[in-house]
């Protein structure tokens, strides 16, 4: 049990959209009376040797992070994306130059965006005087802290959150590694969709013919390709993607990630707020999961400064409370349309049904000879609904 305290916005999380919400709260009003709880381990060292995957980021997230000066030096810039279906006809293609940006979107591992802003809140705190950063054990569930706002930011990964409201489980595991192929095109992302689900290699900052792999599939059929050997791993998997990279000649690093679908229907109750993945939690067919997050984290912060910037009197738990009904409304149709949206892919790509095959190809084919219909989804894609 923590000594009783009180401040006017205490933040549960230390993942990466906790660690920017705190950020861009305190850049925004460095007299804020702010506490952050972190169960993650204090020091940097201790993090990394965690969740090494690699995940991909919007350009929309980079620019918001831009602001904090919290982009890691280590990634890749994903320029161009190739969509097709195994065995099946139907394709899409979308290019930076297309939709006239520097990229399309990043690939991070996700413990250098965790360290990088850590890194950042802690240049941060050193001119916020009123900052607590409080880091507690995984054992200390009971915190005595009477705030203005409480944000939930400890959002977790499907099946290990201590929460479940709606959404579904896809039945599907995500095997990630990282690949080494014969001739990859620099920048170049494929997503490609199998009769289990998503199969993606994505670029890395290791080299380029070093990829990201993320291989959706089966429980049963994912399990069974970690504990196959190096060679019937790559052999299963060329069979799988194709030769248009090449041969696939490495595999380490494999791990295994649960996939479903988890929201909260309302994330506002009196004086709290569930940002990021304690508000929904997402399949990784588009990679939106953390992307959604940031912005929940961004546009939150706005609101709280709106409210605590001011002068005492408008500390009021109705001014709170309006506040977070306005974000809630703010948030509403990038929300639903990112959740809707990703749970229809992860849904419909493994369908069977004749007509759902014949339905998803002419739906690949019809977006890459519909320019507009095509730049619409690129931007949903990395910058939300406005």
């Amino acid at each position: 049990m923590m000594n009783a305290s009180s401040c006017d916005i205490l933040i549960h999380g230390g993942g990466p959209v906790g660690l920017a919400c705190a950020a861009w709260t305190l850049q925004k009003f460095p007299d804020a009376k702010l506490i952050l709880i972190d169960r993650n381990p204090k020091e940097d060292v201790d993090l990394m040797a965690a969740d090494s995957r690699g995940i991909a980021l919007s350009h929309g997230s980079k620019l918001l992070l831009d602001t904090i000066h919290a982009w890691p030096t280590e990634y890749t810039d994903i320029h161009r994306v190739h969509v097709s279906q195994a065995g099946r006809f139907g394709r899409a293609v979308m290019t930076r130059e297309e939709l006239n940006q520097d990229a399309l979107g990043h690939i991070i591992r996700y413990r250098d965006i965790h360290i990088t802003l850590r890194q950042t809140l802690r240049k941060i705190q050193s001119t916020s005087p009123h900052f607590e950063w409080q880091h507690l054990s995984k054992e200390d569930t009971q915190v005595n802290i009477n705030a203005g706002c409480i944000v939930h930011a400890e959002g977790g990964l499907f099946k290990k959150q201590d929460w479940v409201e709606s959404g579904r489980d896809y039945g599907q595991s995500a095997l990630v590694g990282l690949v080494e192929v014969e001739n990859a095109a620099l920048y170049q992302a494929w997503e490609r969709f199998t009769s289990e689900g998503p199969l993606a290699v994505l670029p890395s900052h290791y080299g380029p013919n070093i990829l990201n792999l993320v291989w959706c599939g089966s429980p049963e059929s994912s399990r069974h390709r970690l504990q196959l050997g190096d060679d019937d791993f790559l052999e299963s998997l060329q069979k799988e993607f194709g030769s248009r990279i090449g041969r696939f000649l490495k595999i380490q690093d494999r791990r295994l990630y649960e996939l479903g679908l988890n929201y909260r229907k309302e994330i506002i109750k009196e004086n709290a707020v569930w940002i990021g993945n304690a508000a929904q939690t997402l399949h990784p067919v588009a990679g939106q999961g953390l992307n959604l997050g940031l912005r929940d984290a961004f546009l939150l912060a706005e609101k709280l400064v709106g409210v605590f910037s001011g002068s005492t009197e408008s500390h009021t738990p109705a001014a709170v409370h309006n506040a977070l009904v306005s974000y809630a409304a703010s948030r509403k149709a990038d929300r639903t349309t990112t959740i809707g949206l990703t749970d229809f892919m992860a849904r419909v790509f493994t369908s069977h049904l004749v007509p759902v095959v014949m339905a998803r190809g002419l739906a690949l084919s019809a977006l890459q000879w519909l320019p507009p219909v095509k730049t619409a989804l690129a931007r949903q894609m990395m910058f939300g609904r406005r």
